[in-house]
């Protein structure tokens, strides 16, 4: 499933010569378009799910659906980068939040 942009939450990056979202996706398919300002996926079929963008995304303003044959379309898992931990906040099909932190390992790399 393709990244779904939050546009209520997205600016685009405002301000940065380029988005987040762009710098970390792997297969050059995010965007800010330019009508709207706003993050899009230019070509969903080859999105990977990998949730690069997802977890670079400094408004959360990306989630990653879980594939309706895992769990529905009310399921969600979007993680949050923090500087020394990434929570990940799970939503079940039943709308059950569960959250999830651990500690950042490319963060403790650099301390170590």
């Amino acid at each position: 499933m393709p990244p779904r942009i939050l546009t209520e939450k997205c600016n685009g990056c405002e301000g940065l010569p380029e988005s987040r979202c762009e710098e970390a996706c792997p297969g050059n398919l995010m965007v800010v378009d330019a009508a709207t300002g706003k993050a899009r996926c230019r070509c969903t079929r080859d999105c990977w799910d990998c949730m690069s963008c997802t977890k670079a995304c400094p408004r959360a303003a990306i989630e990653t659906r879980i594939p309706y044959q895992l769990g529905y379309h009310k399921a969600s898992l979007r993680p949050i980068m923090g500087k020394e931990h990434i929570t990940w906040k799970c939503v079940d099909i039943h709308g059950v939040e569960t959250t999830y932190k651990y500690r950042n390992r490319l963060q403790a790399d650099k301390n170590a």
